[in-house]
């Protein structure tokens, strides 16, 4: 089961980027981000973004970990309903991103 609805934010990149090709035609990149936040919650968002196309080889080839992206997408949450599953009702926030932009902290 899945919901979705349109993101756009600041997140900071924590680890590198993973590739993978599909059907030896479209690329995928696949990473986890830390969502920037004013306030200070208990526990940090993190989240997966994945990147599909010409977009997923710019962000491979572009930017690395500790960097900030400003991104625009659609956000999805996988409810894991799995009754053998360790997870059993967890919930997993990805966002397919649509546009990246730099951003830069001085």
């Amino acid at each position: 089961m899945q919901s979705s609805s349109y993101f756009s934010g600041i997140v900071k990149i924590l680890e590198s980027p993973k590739q993978k090709i599909i059907n030896n035609k479209i690329i995928n990149v696949k990473l986890r981000v830390l969502i920037s936040q004013i306030r200070r919650n208990k526990f940090p968002k993190t989240v997966s973004l994945i990147f599909w196309g010409n977009l997923a080889n710019d962000v491979d080839n572009y930017y690395k970990v500790n960097d900030y992206i400003l991104i625009e997408g659609y956000v999805s949450i996988e409810i894991n309903k799995k009754r053998d599953s360790m997870f059993f009702n967890s919930k997993k926030v990805k966002i397919t991103v649509l546009k990246v932009y730099p951003f830069l902290l001085k």
